[in-house]
This record gives C-alpha cells, structure tokens and sequence, in this order.
C-alpha cells in the first residue's frame, strides 16, 4: 500500500511540475539601455517608438508597470522597451552619443518619480506625454495602450 501510495505521489508530482514551474517562474525582467541610438535605431526599423522605462529598485510600482504590463507587451509583441535603473551607476550611451550612467542620464532628462516611462521617436525626440508614477492599476493598461496609438500615429505619419 505504501507503494502504490508513493508511486501515485510521484505520478501526480510529475504531471504537475509543467505548471508549477510556471507559477514559480522568474519574474519578467526588462533589458538594461545600453546604447540608446542603437536601442532607438532598432525600434524605429521596426515601425515602433522605443519605450525606456525609469526603474528604482524595490519599486512596487515599477514591479507592476514591468512584469504586467511593459514586459508582456516586449514579449508578445515584440514592443522595444528598455529599462534604466535610478542610483544605478551602470553606463549607458544617450542619444547624443555619450557616455552617461543610467542615474545621470535620468536626471538630465528630469525624471524625478519612478516609475515613469519615455516614448521616444524620429531624432531621439520624446513624442507623446511621458507615462509619470504607478496610476491607478485599472487604468495604466488603458493609459499605456493610448500613448502607443499616438506614438505610433505619429511615427507612420
């Protein structure tokens, strides 16, 4: 009895792993910027404005905005978002073509709330309204969607 009881244990254990593994999966993680003309470049061929989300570590909010709403979008979409870190010392190249940490360049673009995210386009010019703090959850979806028809309006036109 004891072994069926074993041997039934581990049948059940095996077809559930495949799920488990999924509900105990890393949390989505977004790319660091390393060399925003190039990051931008690329999004760009692809028809699409370049989304940098400006993090701070231990975020809640940023948590959010990334893993249920930025990096599906990355994911499934194939939607260009990279990541910059506030404190961070990690280099980055800005659009200018220099060498800046993620901590500088966030400053000198005055980003002072985390999580904000940037829509970048044609030139490395901002192109629509930049996306400031958590929202209310019920509605980032929906302010995160408008902000991508704008953006890409304005590319294609």
């Amino acid at each position: 009895m004891n072994t069926q009881l074993s041997r039934r244990t581990l049948l059940a254990a095996a077809a559930l792993a495949p799920a488990m593994q999924w509900a105990y999966a890393a949390p989505a993680v977004l790319p660091a910027a390393v060399s925003l003309p190039d990051e931008l470049k690329s999004a760009l061929g692809s028809g699409q404005p370049l989304l940098v989300m400006v993090s701070l570590e231990g975020c809640p909010f940023c948590r959010v905005a990334r893993e249920n709403y930025l990096s599906p979008l990355r994911e499934r979409q194939g939607l260009p978002v990279v990541q910059v870190d506030m404190r961070s010392k990690q280099m980055v190249r800005n659009l200018q073509g220099t060498m800046q940490t993620h901590d500088e360049w966030i400053r000198s673009m005055g980003v002072k709330v985390a999580p904000t995210v940037l829509f970048f386009g044609r030139g490395g010019a901002e192109i629509v309204e930049r996306m400031t703090g958590g929202y209310i959850p019920d509605f980032y979806g929906a302010y995160l969607d408008e902000r991508l028809r704008q953006a890409k309006t304005l590319l294609a036109g």
